[in-house]
């Protein structure tokens, strides 16, 4: 290994302190870079272990904490109700926000030359499988209760966000069983894509039947972000007593 590169997960330097802090304890100096060691990395260096097999126990791990503090938090809701505010909590995106914005996770990573040249420090599934094995060394070293420390410590702000969140979990069955419960149609979605290969953008229109008005409009850079704007405006202007009016005269006409 580079020194360059053995300096930036040396666990004794001020960054790497840094980390510790905002995992919520200490892991070896050789789990941390194993931790830390993206397979493009190790790759270039054979013989080095990639963090894949710490990500895939991480994952493991981070449910169950998951899983048990939402039962505990929430004993009126159903399975439904959790799974969804559970799979938020433990999404990409939420992952990778958490590694941007808690672990300034990206300068520790240790990647090829050419994902480090392609921007793999700030992709979203590098930083989320990244702190997956984190988590997953700290199992390692420290069993359970270590790992459930470090679990509560990134991800009890997002448990806490997600349980406020409602529909917004699942914007396309809510805008569904309100449209039900008013009487109206079933949701229909256009879509369209514009500009280059490279850089397409998707837009969703919102109808609740065939052919009928508008109610919701999402563009965004893939087709189930637009569809998700799309019903999570139409959802809120369902409580337009006007529009609901126009609705239902459409679909007796």
């Amino acid at each position: 290994m580079q020194q360059e590169e053995q300096e930036q997960v040396n666990p004794g330097n001020q960054a790497a302190e840094e980390l510790f802090q905002a995992l919520g304890g200490r892991i070896s100096p050789e789990l941390l870079v194993h931790a830390l060691t993206h397979r493009s990395f190790a790759h270039e260096h054979p013989g080095m272990p990639n963090n894949e097999r710490l990500e895939f126990l991480g994952d493991a791990v981070l449910e169950l904490v998951a899983t048990e503090t939402l039962y505990k938090v929430h004993p009126d809701m159903t399975e439904g109700q959790l799974a969804k505010m559970r799979a938020k909590a433990v999404s990409e995106e939420a992952l990778s926000a958490i590694a941007r914005q808690k672990l300034h996770l990206g300068q520790y990573i240790l990647l090829g030359r050419g994902e480090s040249e392609n921007g793999g420090a700030d992709k979203d599934s590098i930083l989320c499988d990244t702190v997956e094995s984190l988590i997953g060394s700290v199992f390692v070293e420290h069993g359970i209760e270590g790992a459930r420390t470090t679990v509560h410590t990134l991800l009890d702000d997002t448990l806490a966000e997600v349980a406020t969140e409602g529909p917004a979990l699942d914007w396309k069955t809510s805008i569904t069983v309100k449209a039900h419960k008013l009487g109206l149609g079933e949701p229909r979605y256009a879509m369209a894509v514009s500009g280059p290969e490279y850089a397409q953008v998707f837009t969703a229109e919102l109808r609740l039947e065939d052919g009928g008005t508008v109610i919701g409009k999402g563009r965004a850079s893939s087709k189930r972000k637009a569809q998700l704007a799309a019903a999570a405006q139409g959802w809120k202007r369902l409580d337009d007593q006007d529009l609901l009016a126009a609705l239902r005269a459409e679909q007796s006409a």
